[in-house]
């Protein structure tokens, strides 16, 4: 299995994102993560196509993988396929029809992905998971960064990991949320191949955003971006 680790712009400096971007991705990150809230979905306000458009333009040219916390959804998906988005995934408690919100997504010539939140039932994928690229498993509620990993999830990512070795299919699995060197070894044997990173609280910030991983065993994460503050 290939790992790969998505850090989350969130946690960048945005006086200086497309530096950090720049940076980050130079040390070895895979994807650039997009988090996505409207404060309505979720209690917070975070950014929309217009950052993603300038960091292409900036010359960024890794897959950016937008995450939406916003309902509806169906609305934003154009914007963000048209300012160079690779993913964009999303919540089916935010659609009222998902498999149209699916259809959306391909049809703008991104990679689609469905999102759960801790509590979420895995339901849908049983009529979906054939259209996805990517599960996206929260294992913090929504909606502010720096919260303790919820251990119930990694039974998610068992039984989503079945679902797709079951059915032969190449989808990604990915998790957001309180993960970092402590434990991203056990989240990996769970199924995980690709790792959110953000910031942790009571973590010294490396310099450098380290990339994972050597085996199922032994994945390695970073924290944080690199900050210069």
């Amino acid at each position: 299995m290939t790992y790969r680790i998505a850090p989350s712009i969130l946690s960048a400096n945005f006086a200086k994102l497309g530096e950090e971007v720049d940076n980050v991705l130079a040390s070895g990150a895979d994807i650039v993560h997009f988090d996505v809230m409207d404060n309505h979905y979720v209690p917070n306000l975070t950014i929309g196509p217009l950052v993603c458009e300038a960091l292409r333009k900036h010359g960024v040219t890794a897959p950016i993988d937008v995450h939406l916390m916003v309902k509806p959804v169906d609305r934003i998906i154009p914007d963000f396929a048209k300012a160079g988005a690779t993913y964009i995934t999303f919540h089916p408690e935010a659609s009222e029809h998902i498999d149209r919100t699916i259809g959306l997504i391909k049809e703008n010539g991104c990679k689609a992905g469905l999102v759960f939140n801790p509590a979420t039932p895995l339901d849908v994928l049983e009529y979906t998971l054939d259209k996805l690229d990517m599960v996206l498993l929260m294992s913090v509620n929504p909606g502010f960064g720096g919260q303790k990993f919820i251990p119930y999830v990694l039974d998610k990512a068992r039984a989503v990991r079945k679902m797709i070795d079951d059915r032969g299919l190449k989808v990604n699995i990915e998790i957001d949320g309180g993960v970092g060197p402590a434990n991203i070894a056990e989240v990996a044997r769970a199924g995980v191949d690709t790792f959110v990173a953000g910031s942790r609280p009571g973590s010294a910030p490396p310099r450098t955003a380290t990339r994972s991983a050597t085996t199922a065993s032994s994945p390695r994460c970073a924290q944080n971006w690199p900050r210069s503050d």
